[in-house]
């Protein structure tokens, strides 16, 4: 195998035309010079120099190797040149994949904040939920995914971060949807869930759906879900027209206008853990290791 540093010796013997002048020119020793060269005569398995009375030459194979050593070393500098600015935040990149009401929320922040002190490292955004998001983690389809799960009910078995790096973010409080004029509106003190039994519902993603389903049978009753979306603001346009109800996440709340509702305390707490997820090899990576800071940083001033 030929050596990038056995290479460079060569070239500099091959441009000066001796032992002696490519150790000045390289600031080694003749004798390093002279060793280095057979360790790349060795490796060859052939001669790459015919030594004279006043000069080397280089043989057949040895101007064969010179030629492709131009190629090979300038290739090398340049991944030298991008490694070295992938590791000091000059290059890069970062894939996030984040939950909606994450990506309107916590992600802006941090990227806007990523952007500012790294403009070098290039941040893209895909939107998926929990367990699809985990699954683009493992698959090598992003770096960093934000997840959720909910803190009242044991993690299914096959949704397991046992084998990735967690970076806890914040605890997301879940809250209650009624219209405006609905007996519980307004309502100080909170509520529990047990009170909204005869309402129509309107659910959101199916995750969500789940918990929700899981939370009233607990409570005591099957929840009659009318109406089914993944999108917010659909969310509590419904509620407000007053064809049901709803449990969403406060950091939802946070990014939707919720005119026509009234938002009301669930007791006992209902509470989401959101997290930052990466593999472990990549969590040593500069530009992820900056990110999932920026990103603790962003939900520690959303949690204010």
């Amino acid at each position: 195998m030929f050596e990038a540093r056995h290479l460079r010796v060569l070239r500099a013997v091959a441009r000066t035309g001796s032992f002696s002048a490519a150790a000045r020119e390289l600031g080694f020793t003749q004798p390093a010079v002279s060793q280095q060269m057979k360790a790349l005569e060795s490796a060859a398995g052939t001669p790459l120099l015919v030594r004279g009375a006043r000069e080397m030459r280089l043989t057949q194979a040895g101007e064969a190797l010179v030629r492709h050593a131009a190629g090979i070393l300038a290739g090398l500098t340049a991944a030298e040149e991008e490694v070295a600015a992938i590791a000091g935040l000059r290059a890069g990149r970062v894939r996030l994949t984040s939950f909606p009401s994450g990506s309107s929320t916590i992600v802006p922040d941090a990227v806007a904040d990523m952007r500012a002190h790294h403009p070098g490292t290039k941040v893209s955004l895909v939107e998926a939920e929990p367990p699809r998001s985990v699954e683009m983690l493992r698959a090598g389809d992003c770096d960093i995914t934000l997840a959720f799960r909910y803190v009242d009910l044991p993690t299914p078995g096959e949704e397991s971060w046992d084998d990735l790096v967690v970076r806890p973010l914040l605890t997301d409080r879940l809250v209650g949807l009624v219209p405006d004029g609905h007996p519980l509106a307004g309502r100080e003190g909170g509520a529990v869930i047990g009170e909204l039994a005869g309402e129509q519902w309107i659910a959101g993603c199916p995750r969500c759906r789940r918990h929700l389903v899981e939370l009233c049978e607990r409570a005591g009753f099957t929840p009659r879900i009318d109406f089914a979306t993944d999108d917010y603001p659909a969310v509590v346009g419904l509620v407000a027209a007053g064809l049901g109800v709803a449990v969403l996440p406060e950091l939802a709340l946070e990014a939707v206008r919720a005119r026509g509702v009234g938002v009301v305390e669930l007791l006992p707490a209902v509470e989401r853990e959101v997290v930052a997820l990466t593999l472990p090899d990549l969590a040593h990576v500069p530009a992820v290791d900056m990110m999932l800071a920026r990103l603790a940083r962003a939900a520690l001033r959303q949690g204010k």
